[in-house]
């Protein structure tokens, strides 16, 4: 797979799925803006890590639940490298574990404007250039919760990841006539530095956690940020060209279970 001449655009790339994704997709070529809203050092640090190795990267500040902002941070891109952007990984979201009947307002409106506008203002401000040069590739990040599964106190990441497969299918419809493919990838459990500090919030030992979770899982063990990067890859390679509209599952086979441990 080779992606040289391409920019991408991978949101909340400084740590966790996002920074391996972005690894990823230099890795194979592609010059990468690496966005970023708090993590400034992180994302700064990764974009040096980039560019030591001979990459081209730079990281742009901006809140993707802001639609003003989103589209000034695609302006930058295509400022810098003069060329529009062909892939977009819409990676941004956040997942706050609280009971519907203890659900604050506040935190029910900021998980839709990150988890569910956040992804529409990045899609809609790239996607004019890539109906003009009929080519693009759009990566959701989804999860298995909300699609298909969920779990208490997860009501309000459920919905918000159930909007994401929605808009999913129906842009790869509207889209497919202009060369565009649009999939999510559904991640199920991944050792992610967000899960570990989940554990801590719940006041349990991260590593005690994990462990458990992995007991649970068909494959024995729980999913890396590389494995996300690697399918994030494929899908934004020519090799997936006639894969749009798709949901893809990486969990180690755990939603494929009857009961669970």
């Amino acid at each position: 797979m080779k992606l040289e001449g391409k920019v991408s655009l991978v949101t909340d790339a400084s740590r966790g799925i996002g920074k391996a994704i972005a690894l990823k997709l230099t890795n194979l070529g592609s010059k990468v803006a690496v966005n970023y809203h708090e993590g400034e050092v992180e994302a700064n640090r990764l974009v040096w890590e980039i560019t030591s190795r001979g990459g081209e990267a730079i990281s742009i500040k901006a809140d993707v639940a802001d639609s003003e902002a989103v589209k000034d941070m695609v302006r930058k891109v295509t400022d810098k490298w003069g060329q529009e952007v062909d892939i977009l990984v819409n990676n941004a979201g956040i997942y706050p574990y609280t009971p519907f009947a203890e659900m604050p307002d506040a935190i029910r409106d900021r998980v839709i404007d990150i988890n569910i506008k956040g992804v529409w203002n990045c899609t809609k401000a790239v996607i004019p250039g890539m109906i003009k040069q009929r080519y693009g590739k759009i990566i959701n990040i989804s999860s298995v919760t909300g699609p298909m599964v969920s779990a208490r106190g997860d009501l309000i990441y459920s919905a918000s990841k159930g909007a994401v497969s929605g808009f999913t299918r129906g842009l790869a419809l509207e889209v497919a006539e202009y060369g565009i493919n649009v999939n999510a990838i559904c991640p199920g459990y991944i050792d992610t530095p967000g899960m570990r500090r989940m554990a801590s919030e719940m006041g349990m030992d991260p590593d005690e956690y994990l462990g458990k979770l992995s007991k649970s899982i068909p494959l024995g063990r729980l999913g890396s940020i590389e494995e996300i990067g690697d399918l994030a890859a494929f899908l934004a390679s020519e090799e997936s060209k006639y894969i749009t509209g798709a949901e893809i599952v990486i969990d180690g086979g755990n939603i494929i279970q009857e009961e669970k441990s």
